[in-house]
């Protein structure tokens, strides 16, 4: 063979290569789905052409759609979740609306991931015609073509062209259904000339029907939340960056603390601007972050993990994120999960955490189970001073409870325990050790606002905490606590030098 009709055969198989991989990648993308936890429901993600955003939300509530999303559109299914009743279930899409970036980033970032699956599956495929031209060689090949001109060499031509349309199946039609009966109608014209609408809710769009018509009040109602709720933490938010905190000094880091958020995801951007304020890089959390623990909860975990994706992040479970789902999920986000062995932190120390034991599910201490509050803050002081014997005194316990450090402080091991749980602010509270060091306890407030286990809402249902610690040459040296009141005010507490040792 001449090397140009080498180079023509070549140039031959890779097109057909490329046509094939990408018809293969495309047919795969379109048609593929994917299961995640969305807005609280198991939802079904599916892209399409259309490059809109289409919420199929049941039989009960009418579906909706965001026009013009981008070039790839994609269907979101809504499935089971965990609710009382509708108005209540409209009314947490309604809060989770108020702040969706971290719901519209988990969609695009599922989307993308089944892009990539076609993707190389599609490369796969395409290579199979390059593999069989190796594999084949020179001689077989010619027999091939040359068998193109048999009878049997038509028949078997004839079935490869065939195939792709039976496979396709372009004649089966389906029946009618009462979605498609229904029409697109944006929201505003949906609520008619008498409701004023946020601007950025006018144009979505519902597609009516009986069911819908029923569903008016319901709509109505969902967008006062999502207008309460929007204008107050983006207010807030906005105020927090001008709070009068204390800002980290030259060679000092600051570590933002939150607790007991109960899944109030309006929070999430306004303890961020209180950490931005005083030069936070580092997030504690001290657990409690949902109500349950279910998988249905994995949107506070998302808008946390959005929050504060650029800092450094530490946190362990509290006794209402019941099982591991918390820990896990928030593991597989980048978060360090504290399971009682000492870590180095951000400042320079060292730093040591445990999930709350009283958690259905928690409370292991690595692979020993059902060890009681005091058994785990007696092993948490074990560790803590093991660290210390070796010379590098633990700067910090994390605990959803600071009285599972007690033990530690009295002990003498520890600089700071800091915790939440009581949804009160308590500290700072020197503790002086056996060995006459002293060490502090500090509990934080709810950072949601939280009323018992709950705080989702259109603003905090009580007062809502969050903390600042400072430190210096690896060891806290400050304590300043910031609250956000239920009328949108606010109250900043005095900065506490402390002085452990």
């Amino acid at each position: 063979m001449t090397l140009p009709r080498r180079l023509l055969v070549g140039a031959l198989l890779a097109a057909l290569s490329i046509v094939l991989g990408l018809t293969v990648a495309a047919s795969l993308f379109l048609n593929s789905s994917r299961t995640v936890v969305l807005v609280g429901h198991d939802t079904v993600v599916r892209p399409t052409m259309a490059g809109d955003a289409v919420v199929q939300t049941g039989p009960l509530l009418p579906d909706f759609r965001f026009r013009d999303v981008g070039p790839i559109g994609v269907t979101l299914t809504l499935g089971k979740t965990e609710v009382g009743s509708v108005d209540k279930l409209v009314e947490r899409y309604a809060y989770i609306a108020g702040d969706p970036t971290a719901q519209v980033d988990k969609v695009q970032g599922v989307v993308v991931d089944m892009a990539v699956a076609a993707a190389v599956r599609g490369l796969g495929i395409g290579l199979v015609p390059v593999a069989v031209f190796l594999l084949l060689g020179r001689h077989r090949r010619g027999q091939l073509f040359r068998g193109l001109g048999t009878r049997q060499g038509l028949v078997a031509l004839g079935l490869l062209l065939v195939l792709p349309l039976l496979v396709w199946q372009p004649w089966q039609s389906s029946e009618e259904t009462q979605e498609e009966q229904g029409e697109w109608q944006t929201l505003d014209d949906f609520v008619g000339a008498d409701v004023v609408l946020p601007d950025e809710v006018r144009d979505i769009e519902i597609r009516t029907g009986p069911v819908t018509t029923e569903s008016k009040r319901l709509v109505l109602s969902a967008v006062d939340t999502y207008d309460r709720s929007k204008e107050f933490y983006s207010t807030a938010a906005d105020g927090a960056a001008e709070l009068d905190v204390r800002a980290a000094e030259e060679g000092e880091t600051v570590a933002l603390l939150v607790s007991d958020r109960h899944d109030n995801i309006g929070m999430d951007r306004v303890a961020r601007a209180i950490g931005e304020a005083a030069g936070a890089t580092v997030v504690l959390d001290a657990g409690d972050d949902t109500s349950t623990g279910q998988p249905w909860e994995a949107f506070s975990l998302d808008s946390l993990a959005g929050a504060f994706d650029d800092w450094d992040r530490f946190g362990v479970a509290g006794n209402h994120d019941h099982g591991t789902f918390v820990s896990s999920y928030l593991a597989d986000l980048g978060w360090t999960m504290l399971d009682g062995e000492p870590v180095d932190a951000p400042w320079g120390g060292t730093l040591l955490g445990v999930d709350d034991p009283r958690s259905s599910g928690l409370g292991n201490w690595r692979e020993e189970s059902g060890l009681s509050f005091t058994e785990v803050g007696d092993r948490l002081a074990d560790a803590a001073c093991s660290v210390a014997e070796d010379g590098d005194r633990v700067s910090t316990v994390l605990v959803h409870d600071a009285n599972l450090g007690r033990e530690a402080l009295a002990r003498g091991c520890v600089d700071l325990v800091v915790g939440g749980h009581t949804h009160v602010q308590a500290g700072p509270e020197a503790v002086e050790g056996e060995d006459g060091s002293t060490g502090y306890t500090w509990t934080n407030g709810t950072t949601g606002g939280a009323a018992y286990a709950i705080a989702l809402g259109s603003k905090p249902r009580r007062d809502a905490d969050v903390s600042l610690i400072t430190y210096a040459d690896g060891r806290p040296v400050g304590l300043q606590w910031v609250r956000l009141r239920t009328d949108g005010s606010w109250l900043v507490g005095d900065y506490t030098p402390v002085e452990p040792g």
